[in-house]
């Protein structure tokens, strides 16, 4: 590929977060140096010094690092609007891309791409902490307002961009997300029996859901359509990979009040090298979200040929294809229903497994990488 000018990316979220866009931006980022060796790019860390850096992607690579926490830089460049050019951190660019919803100041002649991952804040107010929900309605259509470009997660979120911001659709692209190779499928009994004991799992049979620890994710009424599971599946476990969240205390009183004791399992973070065996070793993946940007862990499932069920709203549709069950994710009998047939009909699972196998290949971080590639050298031309 053709050498780009030098290019700012924000790698705080990378740096901060194990999953959700930590995840998005660690492998959109090494694809990215995987499929552009020539081009100079800075990685700008806010927080820098609360852990160590990782290695750099990439010989062209070079970090831009601040101990400046993320709250600060909030504070100064988007509470206070502080006009201090993201530039006196990453150094002179001609481009800067912004990876996390909101924009910070540049120099007049940088131009910026900015990546809205979703507008759940808007779609499910009653999801979103009220503080974060105030700042993200404040600052987000700003940034989307100053942004030459805008990156959208799934066509779902560019059609959100444009009915509630009023953002022209040549002004949004859709870059979807990628599977990594490393999810596919787990046979090795050890390596799953280990993976069990890692997370105290135990021996039973599972269905597993992975995300943070919050209303959007809809776990109460997915622990609902476990308790009206048919007394002949009453051996069945839910486990819950993810981190604490906001506002998750009644979502762990639900386990007492629905009689779950031991039957649910929160089993916080799990290592991105432990997912592919946790997949594996469930029985079905759940994913009744109440709205996602993308929702990657449905083709990560699929990708470790583990049959799925997730729900028939937002970018879900999109990214499960024909090769998962949708249910409405506010019907707590659908879900449980859906359930009930990834349990007992084998026939339907081994379809499921075949066309999610199909569908997860067509996601490749490789592909997103080299759109991107592509529209920073629209952008500089």
């Amino acid at each position: 590929m053709t050498p780009l000018a030098r290019i700012g990316i924000d790698y705080t979220p990378a740096y901060e977060q194990g999953g959700g866009i930590g995840r998005y931006v660690r492998e959109l980022v090494a694809a990215l140096a995987w499929c552009d060796p020539e081009t100079e790019y800075r990685l700008f860390v806010a927080g820098a010094g609360a852990k160590p850096l990782p290695p750099l992607p990439g010989p062209n690579f070079t970090w831009a690092a601040s101990r400046l926490s993320p709250v600060w830089f909030a504070r100064l460049w988007q509470r206070a609007r502080l006009p201090l050019p993201v530039e006196w951190w990453v150094g002179s660019v001609a481009l800067y891309h912004a990876t996390d919803f909101v924009l910070p100041p540049t120099y007049p002649g940088t131009r910026t791409v900015l990546t809205v991952h979703d507008l759940s804040f808007v779609r499910a107010p009653e999801a979103a902490s009220p503080a974060l929900k105030r700042y993200l309605d404040r600052v987000v259509p700003r940034s989307v307002r100053r942004a030459d470009h805008v990156l959208a997660d799934s066509q779902a979120t560019k059609e959100d961009l444009i009915a509630l911001y009023g953002v022209q659709p040549d002004k949004v692209t859709v870059l979807l997300s990628g599977v990594h190779p490393r999810f596919q499928p787990v046979r090795d009994p050890a390596l799953l029996a280990s993976v069990r004991a890692r997370y105290g799992i135990g021996d039973a049979p599972f269905v597993l859901s992975v995300g943070t620890v919050q209303p959007r994710k809809n776990y109460e009424r997915l622990m609902q359509a476990l308790a009206a599971l048919p007394a002949t599946l009453r051996d069945i476990h839910l486990v819950i990979a993810g981190g604490r969240g906001w506002l998750q205390g009644p979502i762990h009183a639900a386990v007492d009040a629905l009689g779950l004791q031991g039957r649910v399992h929160f089993i916080g973070f799990a290592e991105d090298a432990d997912l592919p065996a946790l997949y594996s070793a469930a029985r079905c993946f759940a994913f009744p979200s109440l709205y996602e940007g993308f929702g990657l862990p449905v083709l990560e499932a699929m990708a470790c040929a583990t049959p799925v069920v997730t729900s028939n709203v937002s970018s879900l549709v999109e990214v499960a294809g024909d090769a998962a069950l949708l249910v409405d994710p506010l019907s707590v009998p659908q879900i449980s229903a859906a359930l009930a047939r990834l349990l007992t009909d084998d026939a339907l699972r081994l379809e499921l497994v075949e066309r999610g196998l199909r569908q997860a290949a067509l996601f490749t971080w490789g592909k997103a990488a080299a759109q991107l590639h592509a529209l920073y050298g629209q952008l500089l031309a």
